[in-house]
Protein backbone atom coordinates (compact mmCIF):
# COMPACT_ATOMS: atom_id res chain seq x y z
CA UNK A 1 0.00 0.00 0.00
CA UNK A 2 1.25 3.60 -0.84
CA UNK A 3 2.42 5.56 2.06
CA UNK A 4 2.51 9.58 2.55
CA UNK A 5 5.59 10.46 3.91
CA UNK A 6 6.64 13.85 5.40
CA UNK A 7 10.35 14.88 5.60
CA UNK A 8 11.42 17.57 7.51
CA UNK A 9 15.58 18.45 6.45
CA UNK A 10 15.21 16.47 3.55
CA UNK A 11 17.48 17.93 0.94
CA UNK A 12 20.63 16.40 2.72
CA UNK A 13 21.70 13.89 4.58
CA UNK A 14 19.60 11.72 6.84
CA UNK A 15 16.49 12.93 5.93
CA UNK A 16 17.71 12.67 2.18
CA UNK A 17 18.53 8.68 2.61
CA UNK A 18 15.20 8.38 3.89
CA UNK A 19 13.45 10.02 1.30
CA UNK A 20 15.55 7.45 -1.08
CA UNK A 21 14.05 4.68 1.09
CA UNK A 22 10.69 5.22 1.60
CA UNK A 23 10.36 6.44 -2.33
CA UNK A 24 11.81 3.16 -3.50
CA UNK A 25 9.39 1.28 -1.64
CA UNK A 26 6.51 3.27 -3.94
CA UNK A 27 5.42 5.61 -1.06
CA UNK A 28 4.74 9.34 -1.98
CA UNK A 29 7.02 11.43 0.05
CA UNK A 30 7.08 15.39 0.18
CA UNK A 31 10.72 16.56 1.04
CA UNK A 32 10.69 19.98 3.91
CA UNK A 33 13.45 22.40 4.28
CA UNK A 34 14.37 25.93 3.70
CA UNK A 35 16.27 25.83 0.79
CA UNK A 36 14.01 25.30 -2.61
CA UNK A 37 17.15 25.06 -4.56
CA UNK A 38 18.24 22.20 -2.26
CA UNK A 39 15.56 20.27 -2.22
CA UNK A 40 14.83 20.47 -6.50
CA UNK A 41 18.25 19.23 -6.61
CA UNK A 42 17.29 16.14 -4.62
CA UNK A 43 16.49 13.92 -7.71
CA UNK A 44 14.19 11.75 -5.44
CA UNK A 45 11.87 10.09 -8.18
CA UNK A 46 8.13 11.50 -7.55
CA UNK A 47 8.93 13.24 -4.80
CA UNK A 48 7.10 16.13 -3.95
CA UNK A 49 8.88 19.52 -2.31
CA UNK A 50 7.76 22.70 0.00
CA UNK A 51 10.74 25.05 0.84
CA UNK A 52 9.70 27.29 4.67
CA UNK A 53 11.12 28.24 7.80
CA UNK A 54 9.93 24.95 10.17
CA UNK A 55 10.50 27.09 13.32
CA UNK A 56 8.10 29.93 11.90
CA UNK A 57 4.47 29.35 12.77
CA UNK A 58 2.95 30.55 9.73
CA UNK A 59 5.45 28.99 7.46
CA UNK A 60 4.58 25.75 9.55
CA UNK A 61 0.84 26.88 8.45
CA UNK A 62 1.71 26.98 4.89
CA UNK A 63 2.90 23.35 5.12
CA UNK A 64 0.09 22.16 6.69
CA UNK A 65 -2.16 23.52 4.01
CA UNK A 66 0.10 22.15 1.10
CA UNK A 67 0.17 18.54 2.78
CA UNK A 68 -3.68 18.85 3.17
CA UNK A 69 -4.38 19.76 -0.72
CA UNK A 70 -1.46 17.26 -1.80
CA UNK A 71 -1.85 14.18 0.69
CA UNK A 72 -4.79 14.54 3.23
CA UNK A 73 -3.56 11.85 5.91
CA UNK A 74 -0.02 11.38 6.71
CA UNK A 75 0.98 8.40 7.46
CA UNK A 76 4.62 8.62 8.51
CA UNK A 77 6.25 11.76 9.69
CA UNK A 78 9.76 11.96 9.84
CA UNK A 79 11.54 15.35 11.72
CA UNK A 80 15.14 15.04 10.43
CA UNK A 81 15.74 19.16 9.81
CA UNK A 82 18.00 20.22 12.51
CA UNK A 83 21.71 21.18 13.13
CA UNK A 84 24.21 22.55 15.62
CA UNK A 85 24.04 26.28 13.86
CA UNK A 86 27.22 25.74 12.08
CA UNK A 87 25.91 26.52 8.65
CA UNK A 88 23.61 29.71 9.87
CA UNK A 89 24.69 32.93 8.78
CA UNK A 90 26.88 34.87 11.11
CA UNK A 91 24.81 38.07 12.58
CA UNK A 92 26.74 40.98 11.75
CA UNK A 93 25.60 43.04 14.57
CA UNK A 94 26.38 40.78 17.13
CA UNK A 95 28.09 42.02 19.88
CA UNK A 96 31.42 40.31 21.71
CA UNK A 97 29.28 39.89 25.32
CA UNK A 98 29.29 36.15 26.11
CA UNK A 99 25.98 36.06 27.43
CA UNK A 100 24.86 37.84 23.89
CA UNK A 101 26.60 34.44 22.79
CA UNK A 102 25.03 32.13 24.88
CA UNK A 103 21.70 33.43 24.18
CA UNK A 104 21.92 33.51 20.79
CA UNK A 105 23.41 29.43 20.69
CA UNK A 106 20.82 28.28 22.98
CA UNK A 107 17.90 30.05 20.76
CA UNK A 108 19.40 28.83 17.50
CA UNK A 109 20.27 25.55 18.55
CA UNK A 110 16.68 25.31 20.17
CA UNK A 111 14.86 26.97 17.10
CA UNK A 112 16.49 24.29 14.92
CA UNK A 113 16.29 21.37 16.75
CA UNK A 114 13.11 21.59 18.91
CA UNK A 115 10.92 23.92 17.83
CA UNK A 116 10.98 23.12 14.23
CA UNK A 117 9.35 19.59 15.31
CA UNK A 118 7.15 20.50 18.25
CA UNK A 119 5.39 22.87 15.39
CA UNK A 120 5.27 20.59 12.26
CA UNK A 121 4.02 17.75 14.97
CA UNK A 122 1.37 20.15 15.80
CA UNK A 123 0.17 21.39 12.94
CA UNK A 124 -0.02 17.69 11.09
CA UNK A 125 -1.30 16.12 14.03
CA UNK A 126 -4.94 15.70 13.12
CA UNK A 127 -3.67 14.28 9.47
CA UNK A 128 -2.00 11.79 11.41
CA UNK A 129 -3.41 7.99 9.42
CA UNK A 130 -5.56 6.44 12.34
CA UNK A 131 -4.85 3.70 13.14
CA UNK A 132 -1.00 2.68 11.61
CA UNK A 133 0.76 6.29 11.81
CA UNK A 134 3.99 7.22 12.25
CA UNK A 135 5.97 10.08 13.79
CA UNK A 136 10.00 9.86 13.78
CA UNK A 137 12.49 12.39 15.79
CA UNK A 138 15.79 12.37 15.22
CA UNK A 139 17.61 12.81 18.39
CA UNK A 140 21.22 12.42 19.03
CA UNK A 141 23.97 10.59 20.93
CA UNK A 142 24.66 13.78 21.75
CA UNK A 143 21.78 13.73 23.74
CA UNK A 144 22.96 11.40 26.56
CA UNK A 145 26.75 13.56 27.14
CA UNK A 146 27.49 16.30 29.05
CA UNK A 147 30.32 17.32 26.51
CA UNK A 148 30.68 19.11 23.28
CA UNK A 149 27.90 21.64 22.19
CA UNK A 150 25.81 21.35 25.00
CA UNK A 151 23.01 23.55 23.63
CA UNK A 152 22.57 20.97 20.50
CA UNK A 153 22.82 18.07 22.85
CA UNK A 154 19.90 20.19 25.44
CA UNK A 155 17.99 20.90 22.17
CA UNK A 156 17.81 16.93 21.38
CA UNK A 157 17.51 15.91 24.47
CA UNK A 158 14.04 18.00 24.54
CA UNK A 159 12.73 15.78 22.07
CA UNK A 160 12.71 12.95 24.47
CA UNK A 161 10.30 13.58 26.81
CA UNK A 162 8.09 15.73 24.25
CA UNK A 163 8.12 12.01 22.19
CA UNK A 164 7.24 9.70 24.83
CA UNK A 165 4.22 12.37 25.89
CA UNK A 166 3.15 12.03 22.18
CA UNK A 167 3.13 8.30 22.10
CA UNK A 168 0.81 7.96 25.50
CA UNK A 169 -1.60 10.57 23.60
CA UNK A 170 -1.77 9.02 20.35
CA UNK A 171 -1.27 5.63 21.17
CA UNK A 172 -4.77 5.02 21.64
CA UNK A 173 -5.58 6.17 18.05
CA UNK A 174 -3.26 3.46 16.62
CA UNK A 175 -0.38 5.82 16.04
CA UNK A 176 3.27 4.80 17.47
CA UNK A 177 6.53 8.12 18.36
CA UNK A 178 9.57 6.93 17.98
CA UNK A 179 13.05 8.91 18.43
CA UNK A 180 16.03 7.71 16.37
CA UNK A 181 19.54 8.87 17.87
CA UNK A 182 22.58 8.65 15.48
CA UNK A 183 26.11 8.49 16.60
CA UNK A 184 28.18 9.94 14.37
CA UNK A 185 27.41 9.87 11.31
CA UNK A 186 29.33 11.01 8.01
CA UNK A 187 28.18 12.02 4.68
CA UNK A 188 26.01 14.93 6.36
CA UNK A 189 26.50 19.08 6.94
CA UNK A 190 26.88 18.61 10.66
CA UNK A 191 30.72 19.64 10.77
CA UNK A 192 30.05 22.47 8.50
CA UNK A 193 32.74 22.38 5.74
CA UNK A 194 34.70 19.04 7.30
CA UNK A 195 36.03 17.40 10.28
CA UNK A 196 39.22 17.35 12.08
CA UNK A 197 40.44 13.82 11.51
CA UNK A 198 41.55 13.32 15.35
CA UNK A 199 38.48 13.85 15.91
CA UNK A 200 36.93 11.96 13.20
CA UNK A 201 39.35 9.39 14.52
CA UNK A 202 38.15 9.39 18.25
CA UNK A 203 34.37 9.05 17.04
CA UNK A 204 35.70 6.10 15.18
CA UNK A 205 37.45 4.34 18.10
CA UNK A 206 34.53 4.79 20.04
CA UNK A 207 32.40 2.38 18.04
CA UNK A 208 32.48 -1.70 18.85
CA UNK A 209 32.33 -2.01 14.74
CA UNK A 210 35.33 0.26 13.95
CA UNK A 211 33.80 2.36 11.48
CA UNK A 212 31.46 5.68 11.08
CA UNK A 213 27.88 5.12 10.35
CA UNK A 214 26.22 6.48 7.13
CA UNK A 215 23.26 8.07 6.68
CA UNK A 216 21.51 4.78 5.06
CA UNK A 217 21.96 2.99 8.49
CA UNK A 218 19.99 5.85 9.81
CA UNK A 219 17.70 5.74 7.03
CA UNK A 220 17.35 1.83 7.23
CA UNK A 221 16.38 2.16 10.75
CA UNK A 222 13.71 4.46 10.30
CA UNK A 223 12.30 2.86 7.63
CA UNK A 224 11.46 -0.42 10.25
CA UNK A 225 10.18 1.72 12.36
CA UNK A 226 7.71 2.79 10.08
CA UNK A 227 6.87 -0.48 9.26
CA UNK A 228 3.66 -2.60 10.13
CA UNK A 229 6.67 -4.92 12.00
CA UNK A 230 7.31 -2.53 14.42
CA UNK A 231 3.28 -1.62 15.41
CA UNK A 232 3.84 -2.56 18.82
CA UNK A 233 7.01 -0.22 18.97
CA UNK A 234 6.40 3.07 20.84
CA UNK A 235 7.43 5.90 22.78
CA UNK A 236 11.55 4.32 22.29
CA UNK A 237 14.85 6.10 21.79
CA UNK A 238 16.58 3.66 19.05
CA UNK A 239 20.28 4.11 19.32
CA UNK A 240 22.41 4.02 16.45
CA UNK A 241 25.79 4.51 16.89
CA UNK A 242 27.93 1.36 16.40
CA UNK A 243 27.97 0.88 20.10
CA UNK A 244 29.64 4.19 20.96
CA UNK A 245 26.67 4.83 23.63
CA UNK A 246 24.38 2.29 25.12
CA UNK A 247 22.16 0.76 28.15
CA UNK A 248 19.83 3.57 28.33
Amino acid sequence: MTRNVVISGGGTGIGLAAARVFAADGDRVLLLGRRGDVLERTGVPGALTYAADLADPQAVRGVAGFVGREFGAVDVLIHSAGGNGLLEPLDDDAGDDPLDAVARAWTLNFRLNLLTAALLTEALRERLAEPGGRVLFLSSIAAYRGHGQVAYAAAKAGLHPYAHDLARKLGPHGITVNVVAPGYIEDTAFFGEGIDEDLRAWLVDETLNGRAGTPGDVAATLHWLASPGAAHITSQIVQVNGGAERGH
